[in-house]
């Protein structure tokens, strides 16, 4: 997890952005995904990335299926580090950057490219976030995880309530749908009250 949203939101982004489509896969705005790269198509999008702006996104479907429509929020993805291996595939971690929205294609072969726009989150009342902030650290239930145990604490101490929501959302939620839905929703407080729903349901179960 990165320490500022600002210098993430701040960050310049381009009018069109190569898109990795994947089934289930979802990447959040100051959170890290990593991946292995080794279709000859994804290797071109990476080779390409690295050498401009180190930029590209996740493209997400619900199943694995060309026939299936692939959403049009996602999250602008930086390249942290990238490792190529000696048969040409690589490892690499993605970080996200900010929300973006597809407004159409430039491109399909081999990898797709989409034009972008970048999704501002909107913050009706601050107070109301920051509540919703509280209420959702105390449903985030640790069980016997150091790491967990730090970043809650970390998480305790932050003030930026949007990070603090899109973390737990990425780390803390299992329903691709609901990451959809969180990944889609512009408001801060619509996205806080998703996830309570969905961690007060997993504290029952």
């Amino acid at each position: 997890m990165e320490p500022s949203l600002e210098n993430l939101t701040n960050t310049p982004l381009p009018d069109h952005m190569p898109v990795m489509v994947l089934p289930e896969c979802h990447l959040f705005p100051g959170c890290l995904l990593p991946l292995y790269i080794f279709e000859e198509r994804y290797r071109e999008m990476l080779a390409q990335a690295l050498r401009t702006n180190r930029m590209f996104c996740i493209g997400n479907r619900i199943e694995d299926s060309d026939e299936v429509e692939i959403s049009p929020h996602s999250t602008a993805g930086l390249v942290r580090c990238c490792v190529r291996q000696e048969d040409g595939t690589s490892h690499l971690l993605l970080l996200g950057l900010q929300r973006i929205k597809f407004t159409g294609w430039l491109q399909e072969m081999p990898f797709r490219v989409a034009t972008i726009e970048p999704v501002i989150t909107t913050i009706s009342d601050p107070k109301e976030a920051e509540r919703l902030k509280l209420r959702a650290l105390e449903l985030f239930t640790i069980r016997d995880m150091e790491c967990a145990q730090q970043l809650r604490e970390m998480l305790m101490n932050n003030d930026n309530a949007e990070l603090v929501c899109d973390v737990l959302s990425y780390h803390f939620t299992r329903c691709p749908k609901l990451q959809q839905m969180l990944l889609a929703e512009a408001s801060l407080e619509r996205r806080f009250e998703l996830l309570i729903k969905a961690l007060e349901k997993h504290k029952c179960d």
